[in-house]
């Protein structure tokens, strides 16, 4: 008995009966030599058997099925282990004939749920492919044991709440312009609903999901200023305040500051800062001498000033000097950062003169970003007062 107990730990097997244990060996040439194999006969407990596999509740039985069949367990070291019983069938009055429950796996899957509990559990912290190695199991089974888990868990839950400050925004999926709408709920940090597209359809359908009443308790939305998401909130949550996303509005200056560089770069090219080079039946020009330095300060000009290099330091005290233009494009920049870093009405005020210095800057490109900034002025001072953030939403692991 105790033998048992003791099986019954290592297996993972709660309610659970250990008739006998097999031991067998074959030949592998993946593991360089004989590979042990744990066969563990088990049954369910009397008060268990029986019991439909959706529902679990009392059903009389209908057939063997067929007949014995085995579920992976989480391996014993080295050594693979499966557990073996019979897999009866029994007729329930709301689902049917269905294989009956038993207390060591869920339904319809090939594994315990430890085994599914751990490959889910992987799943949050690496990739499929290490949990294919780990695990000793397929790309697919994967796949079905992370649905088959979530699934299980969002029943048991609603993850759309008690949700009141949420934030929406889109993830890039696969190759090419494919997207995911995520929803995230600020007071939890978890992401709470998910689906493929980037469109209003999509943002519909996570209204439709929500409900009415629900949705009438949604206090805050950040969002990257989309029309496609502004709109549908709007209509939908029109109580709710919009905040705009401080990870985007920064990105746009970001982005601002790289045609700067460019049409910098552009004229420092056709200044003769360039050398043309014969390759096969090409001539090829490169970058010399300035163009080639600003050709690769981009990430210099991106990245924060607390982040960078002391090659990267030494860059952009070149470009000071060298190239003021582009120097108070980055300034810019940064001046609208450190309004979303101060927030409230310090920040309003930072970006108060910040609009009226992008106003007289004579750099078309900030010139129209304040324009832009000025149309989204309502949610950025949301967000300043608000304190919400997207970054959670834009920064969801991208599959």
């Amino acid at each position: 008995m105790r033998t048992a107990r003791v099986w019954a730990k290592m297996l993972g097997c709660e309610n659970t009966v250990i008739e006998a244990v097999d031991f067998s060996e074959q030949d592998a040439r993946d593991c360089g030599g004989p590979r042990v194999t744990v066969v563990a006969h088990v049954r369910a407990h009397r008060r268990l058997a029986s019991r439909c596999g959706v529902c679990g509740r009392k059903r009389p039985g209908y057939d063997r099925g067929g007949g014995r069949r085995r579920w992976r367990a989480l391996d014993l070291g080295t050594v693979i282990a499966w557990l073996e019983a019979d897999a009866p069938r029994v007729s329930c009055p709301q689902h049917g004939v269905v294989t009956a429950a038993v207390p060591w796996a869920r339904h319809g899957a090939a594994h315990t749920r430890f085994f599914d509990d751990q490959v889910a559990w992987l799943a949050a912290a690496c990739s499929k492919t290490t949990i294919t190695q780990l695990m000793r199991i397929s790309w697919r089974t994967v796949g079905h044991i992370i649905a088959r888990v979530s699934a299980e868990k969002l029943a048991a839950a609603d993850p759309l709440a008690q949700l009141t400050r949420i934030g929406i925004d889109e993830i890039s999926c696969k190759r090419g312009h494919k997207y995911i709408v995520v929803v995230i709920d600020h007071d939890s940090g978890r992401l709470v609903w998910a689906a493929p597209g980037r469109e209003t359809k999509t943002v519909h359908a996570f209204f439709d999901a929500l409900g009415t009443e629900r949705a009438a308790k949604i206090t805050h939305v950040s969002a990257d200023g989309a029309d496609w998401i502004a709109g549908v909130v709007a209509a939908r949550a029109p109580q709710a305040i919009l905040c705009a996303g401080p990870f985007h509005v920064v990105s746009w200056a970001t982005g601002a500051l790289d045609e700067v560089r460019r049409e910098v770069w552009r004229a420092a090219r056709q200044a003769g800062a360039a050398s043309t080079v014969r390759h096969l039946s090409r001539t090829i020009r490169l970058s010399s001498g300035d163009a080639k330095s600003l050709a690769r300060a981009r990430y210099a000009l991106w990245k924060n000033p607390g982040n960078l290099t002391g090659q990267q330091q030494a860059k952009l005290a070149w470009i000071e000097k060298t190239h003021p233009y582009l120097w108070r494009a980055c300034l810019l920049k940064e001046g609208l950062r450190l309004a979303f870093q101060l927030k409230g009405e310090e920040g309003e005020y930072a970006l108060t003169r910040w609009l009226s210095w992008a106003a007289r800057c004579r750099i078309p490109e900030f010139t129209e970003l304040g324009k832009k900034i000025r149309r989204h002025l309502p949610s950025i001072h949301a967000t300043l007062d608000h304190g919400l953030s997207n970054d959670l939403a834009s920064h969801c692991t991208s599959c």
